[in-house]
């Protein structure tokens, strides 16, 4: 199975940056490519939600079970959709009350291993982008800090 890992010690505290991350139901308002959000069940330490990815023509929804641990950690499990799996991983370090590190893991494959080696490649410059536009939208939420 492809995989990214990254680690990135950002100037928000690691409560900061899961609040971000476990706000599923706004990432229509800044990740690329995701065009709606649907909540199914939230009970505070597991969500079900939908999210319909999109670029030009081409619509794809993806269920996931999201399981959190507040302020630790975040699991992303792939329940339905066009991949054979899809789960990814957030761990917030702290390193003092106002930076951590993020630790980003997705691992994925594809039901059509031609497809996947295809378009492999473009998945890794796709999930960069999207963890990028965490940092972003961090920024604009906790304003611009010193980087630590």
């Amino acid at each position: 199975m492809a995989g990214i890992h990254e680690v990135h010690r950002l100037p928000y505290s690691a409560e900061q940056m899961f609040d971000l991350v476990a706000d599923v139901g706004r990432y229509q308002e800044f990740l690329p490519w995701v065009v709606a959000t649907r909540i199914k069940s939230d009970n505070g330490s597991e969500m079900i939600a939908d999210m319909l990815v999109g670029f030009k023509a081409l619509r794809e929804k993806f269920t996931s079970r999201v399981e959190k641990d507040r302020p630790n950690e975040i699991r992303v499990h792939y329940v339905d959709g066009p991949m054979r799996d899809l789960d990814n991983r957030w761990v917030f370090h702290p390193v003092s009350d106002t930076s951590c590190d993020v630790e980003f893991d997705v691992r994925f494959s594809f039901r059509n291993a031609l497809f996947e080696k295809l378009a492999g490649q473009y998945f890794d410059k796709a999930f960069r982008k999207m963890v990028a536009a965490f940092e972003v939208r961090a920024a604009e939420l906790y304003g611009v800090s010193q980087r630590t």
